[in-house]
């Protein structure tokens, strides 16, 4: 599921704190921060969408990211990839390189660095 830009603050900012008061996320917030209200109302929405839950203390909320950084970096990933690229990996990254305009020297860094995650991903399981 697509988040708002606001809701991708609000978890850009709990998955940094790992959980906190409406206050603090506000507070979390560059000038001009947001009102108090807006904050909790994105929280509430975030938490109908399943991604933030919360602990009750009195009338106090603790919240908390329900799914991690990683997993939602995937699914967009994966969505851009089906959305924008035919489903297809390598349409994507060379339309990146393209845009990045990489060189052969990063391009063959890159190349190495995805060998040894292969690797160490492969030694894991």
């Amino acid at each position: 599921m697509q988040l708002t830009k606001a809701e991708e603050q609000v978890m850009q900012i709990l998955w940094d704190m790992n959980n906190g008061l409406v206050r603090d996320i506000r507070d979390s917030f560059s000038d001009p921060k947001p009102v108090r209200n807006t904050v909790s109302t994105v929280l509430r929405v975030l938490e109908k969408k399943g991604y933030v839950g919360h602990k009750a203390y009195g009338n106090v909320h603790l919240y908390h990211p329900l799914i991690s950084k990683s997993e939602y970096s995937k699914s967009q990933l994966f969505g851009l990839m089906e959305g924008y690229f035919n489903n297809s990996f390598p349409a994507m990254a060379s339309f990146f390189v393209r845009e990045k305009d990489l060189t052969i020297k990063e391009l063959e860094e890159l190349l190495e660095d995805t060998k040894k995650e292969l690797s160490k991903d492969k030694k894991e399981k």
